[in-house]
């Protein structure tokens, strides 16, 4: 057995984990920031990465202890060096750096959105592989072939807002608490998806890249009045709040769905697979549940502990570097973008 410890400070989320060739998790640990960042709407970078130097320390402590893990047990350490906050990232890879050099351990950089690509086979008894992957979080939304762990490729991202910023924007507009994804999920499960017909962007013809600015504007603009950002908030009843949640919803989930199984369809795959935070959105699983379902197409989801941001999934695309001896120095550095 291999055994990586993963480190993942991207964006506000402080986790450290110890996994074993890629899909045995013996510790996942997560330390959360939403409560710190709650009463600003949204992720305060300077105040995330104060956080992370606070509390890094205890959660790779408590990631190891749980695993029943020494140093001398480990094979490597792997960090996220991208994408994300630069001041975050920098508190990841740092520490990762310094334990790597004090236990002479190798180290190993994993790129973020790659890592929640590999997501959906942690803990699966057989690999999906080859799969499309569908990756849709709050900063990203892309699509992947994943032929398997050594070999991904591209397909497709976001123009412009990926989802699950379009979800957080949308739950401000309508008056809804911080993080906006979950409370869209919930609000919406009272609403009338049909209501109100929000616009679907497909771009050009079989284009496999997505944008979300279009229907964030358009609930604005029905919220408040067309030019209007504020005002018309008031003027809607808790049903009106809920349907606009749930059509403002169906019209992202159906964009997601359909662009996935085009991106299915035009690489000959019979298996999708989902990673990010907007994949625990309880509408989009099951829209893509039922869209596979009738397609004769395979479909995992990552696990929920796994669709947030956590260092299990980077201790998983770390052993698969380890296999492919794909080391970093301790010059190594975190790249924003």
């Amino acid at each position: 057995m291999t055994c990586i410890l993963g480190i993942e400070t991207s964006c506000d989320e402080t986790a450290a984990a110890v996994v074993d060739d890629g899909v045995h998790v013996h510790s996942s640990v997560v330390a959360s920031q939403t409560d710190l960042h709650a009463k600003y709407g949204g992720v305060v970078p300077e105040i995330a990465s104060r956080a992370h130097i606070e509390r890094l320390d205890a959660v790779v402590e408590e990631a190891m202890t749980r695993a029943g893990c020494a140093s001398a047990d480990l094979d490597a350490v792997a960090v996220t060096y991208a994408p994300g906050l630069v001041g975050s990232l920098l508190i990841g890879v740092t520490g990762a750096k310094t334990l790597a050099w004090a236990w002479g351990k190798p180290l190993i950089a994993v790129h973020h959105i790659e890592a929640h690509a590999i997501s959906p086979a942690i803990g699966a008894e057989a690999p999906p592989w080859p799969a499309v992957a569908l990756i849709a979080s709050g900063g990203h939304t892309s699509l992947f072939l994943v032929r398997d762990p050594d070999h991904i490729e591209r397909l497709g991202q976001t123009t412009d807002d990926a989802a699950g910023e379009a979800f957080d924007k949308v739950a401000t507009i309508l008056g809804l608490p911080y993080p906006g994804g979950p409370q869209i999920d919930r609000v919406a499960r009272n609403g009338d998806p049909r209501r109100f017909d929000f616009p679907r962007t497909w771009l050009r013809r079989d284009s496999l890249d997505f944008s979300f600015s279009g229907v964030k504007t358009a609930v604005l603009y029905h919220v408040n009045g067309k030019g209007r950002t504020r005002g018309g908030l008031e003027k809607l009843s808790a049903q009106d709040i809920a349907d606009v949640a749930a059509s403002f919803q169906e019209a992202v989930v159906d964009v997601l769905v359909r662009k996935t199984m085009k991106a299915a369809e035009l690489a000959g795959v019979r298996c999708v697979v989902m990673g990010g935070g907007v994949a625990a959105n309880s509408r989009l699983r099951a829209a893509m549940t039922q869209a596979c379902g009738e397609r004769g197409v395979v479909f995992r989801a990552a696990e929920m502990a796994y669709c947030i941001d956590n260092a299990a999934m980077i201790a998983a695309v770390g052993y698969y570097k380890w296999r492919r001896g794909e080391f970093a120095s301790l010059d190594l550095d975190a790249k924003p973008t």
